[in-house]
C-alpha cells in the first residue's frame, strides 16, 4: 500500500512538474506574439503575471494601494525562497532589486522586458542561481491612467510600438515629476510599497528623446556627488564602469543619458542630468537606494529597445549577485553621516572645470535648410557614424549646505506636510502637553516664483532666509520629527526652504506669504510718530535708511510701512516660515 502511495505521489509530482513547465512555456507576451511590434495594455499586463503567478511558485502578485485611475497598483514578487516578505528577506541579508515601470506608459521597454526576464529566471535553473541571495520586486505599471490611455500618435518621435499609453496620469500629472510633493494617489502607494520593499538598488524604465547617437540604451544613475561618501565613490568608480562593461558583452552597449537639446553631443560634450528628489531616482538617493534611470533610444525598433532594456536588467542583477554585500555595507556606512551637526549640502551647482574625457559613438550632425520652415534645422546623418573622445561634465559641488538639526517642530495645523511624513516612516512624537522650547527659527527674506504652472504648482526657486534663535510655544498635539533615522536625510531635503525640491519650493506654505493684516495710513501717522519717539533704536535705523535709500525717502507709504513693520503692531506669521529646527 505505501508503495502504490509513493508511485502515486511521484507520478503527481511529475504530472505538476509537467504542468508548470507548459504553463511556463505558453507565458509568451504580446511582445513577443506580435515579433516585437507590440505592447500589451494594461489589463493584458496584470492578466499575465497573474498567469505567471499561478503557474510559479517563486512568483506572487500582490495589490497595493489606489491610483489617481481609481485602480491599484501591483508588485511583483520573485523570491526563490516564497518568503515574499521584505522584512523576512532583509534579516536574512538578502539584496532588494526594486523595478518600476510604465511611468511614463508611452514608453513601454520596461513592461514587456520584465515579464520576459521574470518568466525566464523562474523557468531557468541556471538564472535561478543568481537569484539564491536576490529578492527582486515589480511595479508592473505606475501610470494605469495612462496606461488605459492608449493611442498611436502621442510619441511623435518614437519608433514603436503600435500603440501605446500616454504620459499625463488620469489627472494629468507627470508621475516622474511627482515624488517628493506626492499630489497624486499614485505616489502615496509608491511610499507604501518603497517602504516596505527598501530596496538596495531601484530602476527606473524609460525611453528618451533627444540627440541621434549609436547606442540603442542610456543610463542616468544617481549623481554621485550628491549620493556623497564612499557609496559616490563607488557608483561612479566601480559600479558604473563594470556596468558599462557588462553591456558590451551583451550587445547592448551603453552611455551616460545624453543630456542635450537640439544639438549635437560632441560639439562641447554634455552635463550630467542632476536628478532632483521630484524625480523617482532623486526621491530613492533620499534613502541610500543606488538608483539608475535607464533611456532607451527613441529612433531605435521597438524589438531592439526592449532587448537592451532587458540585457539591462540582467545586467544589474548579475552585478548584484557579484558586489550585493558590498553595495549593502556601503549604504549603510553612507547613513550614519546623516547625524546631527554634521554639514549637509541640500542643493548643486555643475563643476565645469575638470570634466570627465569618455568615448563616444555618435552620428555626424549639421545644419541644412528646412524643407518645412525655410530656416536651418539639425540633421543627423547616421551614414556617418563615429566614435570619438568627448567631454562629460559630471562633477557637482554643493551650492547650499546646513547644519543637520537635531530634529524639526511642526505645528500640527501643517497636516498636509505632516502627513506626507508619515508616509515616508518618519519616527515622529506628538506632545502631548503645552509646551515652550528653544527653537531656531526662519524668516523668508526672497524668493522667486515661477511665472507659469508646472505640475499643478507655481514653484518657488532662490530663497533667502534669515535665522535667529527664539522661544516657541506649542500646544499639545504638535509634531517633534526627529533627523538621526533611516529617513533623516528625506527630512532635511523636504523640510529645509533652500533645497530645490523642498515642501517650501513646492508652495506647501504659501499662505504665509500673504500678509492678513494692514494698516490705514491716516490712522497710523500718529501711532508711527510714537513709535518713533520711543523706540531710539528703530528711529536711528529708519533715519539712516531714508538717508541711504531715495525711492524710500521719496515714499510716504514705504516708510510707514517700514515703521509698521518693525513694531509689535505687525503680524508673526508673515514670512515666518512655520517648521522649526532643534539644534544643539
Amino acid at each position: 500500500m505505501l508503495h502504490l502511495m509513493n508511485k502515486a505521489l511521484f507520478l503527481f509530482a511529475l504530472l505538476l512538474i509537467a504542468h508548470l513547465s507548459s504553463a511556463q512555456q505558453n507565458l509568451e507576451t504580446v511582445f513577443e506574439k506580435s515579433n516585437g511590434k507590440e505592447t500589451a495594455t494594461y489589463d493584458e499586463t496584470i492578466t499575465y503575471y497573474h498567469s505567471l503567478d499561478t503557474s510559479s511558485p517563486y512568483v506572487k502578485v500582490v495589490e497595493k494601494g489606489l491610483t489617481d485611475s481609481g485602480k491599484p497598483l501591483h508588485l511583483v514578487i520573485l523570491d526563490f525562497e516564497q518568503d515574499f516578505d521584505f522584512e523576512k528577506s532583509r534579516d536574512k541579508g538578502k539584496f532588494i532589486i526594486f523595478i518600476n515601470n510604465g511611468i511614463h506608459p508611452g514608453e513601454p521597454d520596461g513592461i514587456e522586458a520584465c515579464k520576459m526576464l521574470l518568466r525566464d529566471y523562474v523557468a531557468d535553473s541556471s538564472k535561478q542561481a543568481l537569484l539564491k541571495d536576490i529578492v527582486i520586486g515589480v511595479i508592473p505599471v505606475y501610470n494605469i491612467g495612462g496606461a488605459l490611455n492608449r493611442n498611436s500618435h502621442s510619441r511623435a518621435n518614437q519608433n514603436g510600438p503600435v500603440e501605446y499609453g500616454f504620459r499625463g496620469n488620469a489627472r494629468n500629472f507627470d508621475l516622474n515629476r511627482d515624488f517628493i510633493k506626492a499630489d497624486t494617489k499614485n505616489a502615496r502607494s509608491f511610499y507604501e510599497i518603497f517602504h516596505e520593499v527598501k530596496p538596495d538598488m531601484f530602476i527606473d524604465t524609460h525611453v528618451s528623446n533627444g540627440a541621434d547617437y549609436q547606442y540603442s540604451i542610456t543610463h542616468l544613475a544617481t549623481q554621485h556627488n550628491k549620493v556623497g561618501g564612499d557609496l559616490g565613490a563607488y557608483i561612479e568608480n566601480k559600479f558604473t564602469p563594470d556596468l558599462e562593461a557588462k553591456m558590451k558583452t551583451k550587445g547592448s552597449e551603453i552611455t551616460p543619458y545624453v543630456n542635450v537639446f537640439n544639438s549635437t553631443p560632441d560639439e562641447a560634450g554634455f552635463t550630467q542630468f542632476l536628478d532632483g528628489a521630484r524625480y523617482s531616482t532623486g526621491y530613492t538617493t533620499l534613502f541610500q537606494t543606488l538608483g539608475f534611470m535607464i533611456e532607451t533610444h527613441m529612433l531605435k525598433p521597438f524589438d531592439v529597445r526592449v532587448k537592451a532594456t532587458y540585457s539591462f536588467i540582467e545586467s544589474m542583477i548579475e552585478l548584484a549577485n557579484e558586489q550585493g554585500e558590498n553595495i549593502q555595507v556601503l549604504r549603510k556606512e553612507r547613513a550614519k553621516f546623516f547625524s546631527p551637526g554634521n554639514l549637509h549640502p541640500i542643493a548643486w551647482k555643475l563643476d565645469r572645470s575638470e570634466p570627465k574625457q569618455i568615448e563616444f559613438k555618435g552620428y555626424v550632425g549639421e545644419q541644412q535648410e528646412s524643407e518645412v520652415t525655410g530656416q536651418m534645422r539639425l540633421f543627423y546623418d547616421v551614414n556617418q557614424p563615429f566614435t570619438k573622445t568627448i567631454p562629460y561634465y559630471n562633477t557637482f559641488v554643493p551650492a547650499a549646505e546646513v547644519e543637520i538639526p537635531l530634529g524639526y517642530v511642526i505645528p500640527q495645523g501643517w497636516h498636509q506636510v505632516i502627513e506626507r511624513l508619515k508616509l515616508n516612516q518618519v519616527p515622529f512624537k506628538q506632545l502631548s502637553s503645552d509646551s515652550t522650547i528653544n527653537v531656531e527659527a526662519y524668516r523668508i527674506e526672497k524668493f522667486n516664483t515661477s511665472s507659469s504652472p508646472y505640475e499643478g504648482h507655481y514653484p518657488h526657486n532662490r530663497v533667502e532666509i534669515s535665522r535667529e534663535k527664539k522661544t516657541l510655544d506649542l500646544r499639545a498635539g504638535d509634531y517633534i520629527f526627529y533627523v538621526d533615522q533611516a529617513t533623516g536625510r528625506y527630512l532635511v531635503e523636504a523640510l529645509e526652504p533652500e533645497a530645490p525640491d523642498s515642501f517650501f519650493n513646492w508652495n506647501f506654505f504659501d499662505t504665509i506669504l500673504q500678509q492678513k493684516e494692514y494698516f490705514s495710513p491716516y490712522v497710523f501717522e500718529d501711532t508711527a510718530k510714537k513709535l518713533l519717539a520711543s523706540n531710539d533704536a528703530l528711529r536711528t535705523a529708519f533715519e539712516k535708511k531714508k538717508a541711504e535709500d531715495k525711492e524710500f525717502a521719496n515714499s510716504w507709504y514705504a516708510q510707514l510701512d517700514y515703521i509698521y513693520k518693525n513694531s509689535p503692531y505687525y503680524e508673526r506669521a508673515h514670512m515666518q516660515y512655520p517648521v522649526y529646527r532643534l539644534v544643539k
